[in-house]
């Protein structure tokens, strides 16, 4: 590693697993001093030269507490990470209007808590990166069954590029990492339950994700992660308010 983020400080939420964990991970990589969170603090051990905090990022006051005592202890933050998320499976039919509140709760208000609690504080800093994990299945393209999850990952990209519109000439850049199918906990529990429910093995149900990427395989937390340091390091530094996909060739 070249050492593109040492002196940053980065939030990074959901890094107990899968994407966000891959980021955090490449962040103490390349010498940021990184703050990890997760609902589940216990998913974030292992997870070396970080500090580990629970947070539930659908709780306003927590969220509120944690930048508080974040910005006291570290300073404002450089680089804000928001991968906290969750894949609604199913369309109109399969979707209740908790299910509905759910899905926009976690994946799209989240945010705003975020950047309500972090802003200011990065603003008087000087600016930073924030980096919101997004999806290919968003206003980028449709995918069957993913009815409210594309509705909210299409909110993530016009939330990203209102808050890169407000905030281009005061220093803070905002992007979107945009992903294809990527291996992780999370895919391999919608793989169980579409196995179980399409009374289909493992296997199968595997394979029917890997058909869908045009390069012919799964992605993986890493890759994504590589795109989320570039965007967080001086390297990225004429880039803002835009979505980068790395996504296999799913919308080439």
């Amino acid at each position: 590693m070249s050492g593109r983020l040492k002196g940053k400080v980065a939030v990074v939420t959901a890094a107990g697993q899968g994407i966000g964990r891959a980021i955090a991970e490449a962040f103490i990589a390349e010498g940021a001093t990184v703050i990890a969170t997760d609902l589940d603090a216990a998913k974030l051990k292992g997870l070396k030269k970080a500090t580990l905090l629970a947070l539930d990022v659908r709780d306003t006051a927590k969220v509120n507490a944690l930048a508080k005592d974040v910005i006291k202890t570290f300073g404002a933050p450089d680089i804000l990470a928001n991968c906290a998320g969750f894949v609604h499976q199913g369309s109109v039919l399969e979707c209740s209007e908790d299910d509905w509140d759910f899905s926009f709760d976690l994946n799209v208000k989240s945010m705003h808590r975020m950047y309500r609690a972090f802003v200011p504080a990065m603003l008087k800093h000087g600016g930073g990166s924030i980096i919101n994990i997004a999806s290919v299945a968003s206003s980028l393209r449709g995918l069957p069954n993913r009815y409210a999850y594309g509705a909210t990952k299409a909110a993530v990209i016009g939330l990203t590029k209102a808050m890169a519109a407000d905030f281009i000439r005061k220093g803070i850049r905002v992007n979107a990492i945009c992903p294809g199918t990527i291996q992780s906990p999370s895919l391999d529990g919608r793989i169980a339950t579409n196995a179980k429910k399409l009374s289909k093995t493992l296997k199968q149900v595997r394979q029917d994700f890997i058909d869908r990427q045009p390069i012919g395989r799964l992605g993986t937390p890493e890759e994504i992660a590589a795109g989320a340091v570039w965007l967080a390091s001086d390297d990225s530094s004429y880039f803002t308010g835009q979505t980068l996909q790395i996504d296999g060739g799913m919308t080439m």
